[in-house]
């Protein structure tokens, strides 16, 4: 099932806040005097008479060597046509989103307004001096021939049109892996191409590249195949044209061992399927519909291997395994193009990879544990954290063997470890959460649906499948609000817990029964269940729900209440932690305790660390557990600091397998060098801290909520950690994005605890 997109959402999403996606953000201080007049007059002058006398200074100076330029004239956008540049600003500033979180690559997206070959050629190439490297995007064929050619021709760094060569290089590696898994070699191949637009000849000359026999290649375009007598035929056409007496697609599908398809959705039937030879291998890469659905075509023949655009299927073509990378090797190396050496380093990288044993990391990402090489698995997925210290440095090296790269890379560990630095490993996430989600979806009760925004998240979440939402509230009311938005969540469980007095009266006689010895009658425990928080809390104790989401509207502590009431916490913990999960630009960071704990003692820190730990392990990563103070190492007396003291000492003697430090100032704890001048002896030299622990509630609230506002990062939670089933509140006032982000958690969660 495909993602649903409503218009209303997309224009949302692109118009709310700061208008479109991205924003310029300096990377030197500006914050006194001399800063100002160090950046610019009178300071800014001698960088600039060091590039005067040697242009090649701008590589040490400037961004260049890290900036790219996104650039399309509007002429053929997506599946939209000849638009515009001005509507193609959307699709370029994705692109350079994608740019910046897969590789770390800094872009300026440039949409011109000509059309004219020539004159857009002299435009781009007049932009050199600014850029390291140039995308074109999104413009027609049979001109983006000629501009990329010409381009690549006459300036001196790396130019790449990703239209063309993107989907040739990924579709590429998939074809190499396909054709080992069937055991065919692909000199002897016959391939049927359907479509003749920019990205079809790309990947057709690619596949000659990589082997294919010219002569075995038949290509199709809406009147049929492409003939040498047919008199309509520009250049480009000519050159796939063939002599062989066929006509027609059915005619080309007879006998051939692989079909590709950059054309139109439904144009193949389960008959021509069934024309090709034993174990044929299909791309249909149409999007957002293939030329044949996946399920039919899987349905028409047990012995096929295929691929397509699709995320929702197995081996999905996507450009984002290849253009981040490709062009952080060549940035890295200086290279002065993207040549054909490069294209084909990339493909083989990518190829090479998907036979590698995947990581635990991939495999808990998208919820499956049996992601081997073979016919559903023939490329990469995207969020493998291995593709950019895969791809990036084949990509440098074949710059470097094929003579392209000004600068050259002598020590690869250093380069690899340069390249995780660069995006920050880990920064993907809440996206790999998400993806779990998706694998097996939950059922998640809210227990606030009479409130706008939970309507809003709970049709994305049903939508996007990553969730299945019930909502509990008043159904007029619920109703009511779901037609003023106009929102579609129609069979989505709605629950009014005022309505079913035989349901009141069960879950109430079970919460008599636990808590009766704590001075709650059975007619209080029946009122109670009329609060949605006690009754979401009771279904999913009696398994009528997986998960409960709640405290948009409420007090944290009244929020938690009841369910620590009804569900309690795990039989191994004596009390529960909140912990924040802070998206930095340095990666992720887990703040604890946030939310619960006002004053914890030394051994209920020792507790909380080991809540944090197994919490912070839930994300796949391995906690390095800072216990922060106002003193460092003793150097400093206070309750506070001695308190803290002491817990590090109880903590790293109940859980040796853990990195701990401590009691230490939060700046040295995410400071390596402060730690390797003043404190060599710490734990946390050579790894920094990512797990802060905070010594009392204020702290710890007061921290998480100041990075979110001033320090421009991203806060993820409350997590509840502790709890004996899937329980997880909000803060009051979270956003759409928040409320998504702690159901996926909650899903997530739900999935281990099953």
């Amino acid at each position: 099932m495909a993602i649903k997109i409503r218009k209303q959402d997309a224009l949302n999403y692109h118009s709310q806040g700061k208008p479109g996606k991205i924003e310029v953000v300096p990377t030197k201080p500006l914050s006194s005097q001399l800063d100002l007049a160090l950046a610019y007059s009178p300071g800014v002058a001698e960088p600039c008479l060091e590039i005067a006398d040697n242009k090649e200074s701008v590589y040490k100076y400037t961004a260049k060597g890290n900036l790219v330029a996104v650039i399309s004239n509007g002429t053929a956008v997506l599946g939209l046509g000849n638009i515009g540049p001005e509507a193609s600003k959307p699709v370029m500033e994705g692109k350079g989103v994608l740019f910046k979180k897969f590789a770390g690559i800094d872009v300026f997206d440039i949409e011109i307004a000509e059309n004219d070959p020539d004159k857009l050629i002299h435009i781009i190439k007049s932009l050199e001096p600014t850029f390291g490297g140039v995308n074109l995007e999104d413009i027609k064929a049979p001109e983006c021939f000629v501009i990329e050619q010409t381009l690549k021709r006459e300036m001196n760094i790396p130019v790449m049109h990703d239209d063309q060569h993107g989907t040739a290089i990924i579709s590429g590696a998939a074809l190499l892996n396909a054709l080992e898994v069937v055991d065919k070699k692909i000199e002897e191949i016959h391939l049927v191409v359907n479509g003749a637009g920019a990205s079809a000849i790309a990947c057709t000359r690619f596949y000659m590249a990589l082997g294919v026999n010219p002569d075995n290649i038949v290509m199709c375009d809406r009147k049929g195949v492409i003939r040498k007598d047919r008199p309509d035929l520009d250049a480009t056409k000519i050159e796939f044209a063939t002599s062989k007496d066929l006509h027609t697609l059915t005619e080309a599908m007879t006998g051939a061992d692989v079909f590709l398809g950059l054309s139109s959705a439904n144009s193949v039937s389960p008959e021509q399927l069934l024309l090709m030879a034993d174990n044929p291998i299909v791309f249909a890469l149409a999007n957002p519909d293939p030329e044949i659905a996946y399920d039919l075509a899987m349905s028409t023949r047990d012995d096929i291997i295929m691929a397509t655009g699709r995320s929702d299927y197995p081996n999905q073509v996507n450009n984002v395994l290849g253009f981040p990378y490709i062009f952080r090797g060549a940035l890295d190396v200086r290279a002065t193009s993207i040549n054909e050496e490069m294209k084909l380093a990339a493909s083989k990288a990518i190829a090479t990879l998907a036979k590698e044993s995947v990581p635990d990391i991939v495999n808990r990402a998208y919820g499956d544990n049996k992601i081997t090489f073979g016919k559903t698995y023939l490329i990469p997925k995207p969020l493998d954290p291995r593709l950019i210290t895969t791809i990036a440095p084949a990509v440098a090296k074949a710059a470097m063997d094929s003579g392209v790269a000004k600068n050259l890379i002598i020590d690869w560990e250093a380069y690899n470890l340069e390249l995780q630095e660069r995006i920050g490993i880990d920064q993907r996430l809440m996206l790999r959460v998400v993806t779990r989600a998706k694998k097996d979806p939950k059922r998640v009760v809210f227990a606030e649906a009479d409130n706008v925004k939970i309507l809003k998240a709970s049709q994305l979440l049903r939508d996007e499948r990553v969730a299945i939402p019930i909502l509990l509230g008043n159904k007029e009311k619920i109703d009511s609000l779901i037609e003023e938005h106009n929102l579609d969540l129609t069979g989505v469980t709605i629950i009014d817990p005022y309505m079913d007095e035989e349901k009141l009266k069960l879950f109430g006689n079970i919460l008599y029964e636990k808590r009766k010895r704590k001075g709650l009658t059975p007619a209080e425990c029946i009122r109670l269940m009329k609060d949605r928080n006690y009754y979401g809390a009771m279904m999913v104790e009696m398994g009528e729900a997986d998960a409960l989401i709640s405290g948009l509207t409420k007090d944290y502590p009244k929020t938690i209440l009841p369910a620590l009431q009804v569900i309690g916490v795990k039989p191994e913990v004596n009390r529960v932690a909140g912990m924040y999960i802070m998206n930095t630009s340095k990666g992720p960071f887990f703040f604890s305790d946030t939310t619960v704990n006002v004053n914890p003692t030394a051994d209920q820190l020792v507790e909380i660390v080991g809540l944090t730990a197994s919490g912070v392990r839930f994300f796949n990563i391995e906690p390095r557990v800072a216990m922060l103070s106002y003193s460092n190492f003793g150097s400093a007396k206070g309750e506070v600091a001695s308190k803290t003291a002491l817990a590090t000492a109880m903590a790293k003697a109940k859980y040796p397998e853990l990195v701990i430090e401590g009691e230490m100032q939060a700046n040295v704890a995410v400071n390596e060098d402060i730690q390797k001048e003043t404190y060599p002896f710490s734990a946390l030299i050579g790894q920094r801290a990512n797990t802060l622990i905070f010594p009392d509630l204020s702290s710890g609230n007061i921290a998480y909520k100041l990075l979110s506002e001033l320090g421009n990062a991203e806060a993820i939670g409350p997590v509840l950690l502790g709890m004996n089933k899937p329980v997880h509140i909000l803060q009051l006032g979270s956003s759409i994005r928040d409320i998504i982000n702690m159901v996926a958690i909650a899903v997530v969660d739900a999935q281990t605890k099953d």
